[in-house]
């Protein structure tokens, strides 16, 4: 593959990725299970923006880096909402 077609298909591939992951955006109270789950939302949101915005100026690895942090942080805000939500069944 040219580095250009290279590039255009990796934008392309996380402005698909950002644009479904953006659905659900603002959280009001973060405590609840809802919250961290729209919160894990929000954080996929950050790590598309963060690796677009790195692949377009040619940092690929930076963007890389990036994007595994928020996507971490996206998953332990799931796993808390997880948690709550069956904690909440449970009892």
């Amino acid at each position: 593959m040219k580095p250009s077609v290279r590039k255009f298909s990796i934008t392309v591939f996380f402005a698909v990725l950002f644009a479904f992951s953006a659905l659900a955006v603002s959280a009001q109270n973060t405590n609840s299970a809802s919250g961290q789950m729209k919160e894990s939302s929000k954080e996929v949101g950050k790590a598309g923006k963060s690796m677009g915005r790195n692949v377009k100026r040619g940092r690929i690895v930076k963007g890389g880096k990036h994007f595994g942090k928020h996507v971490g942080k996206a998953g332990k805000h799931f796993g808390k909402g997880t948690k709550r939500a069956v904690k909440k069944v449970v009892s």
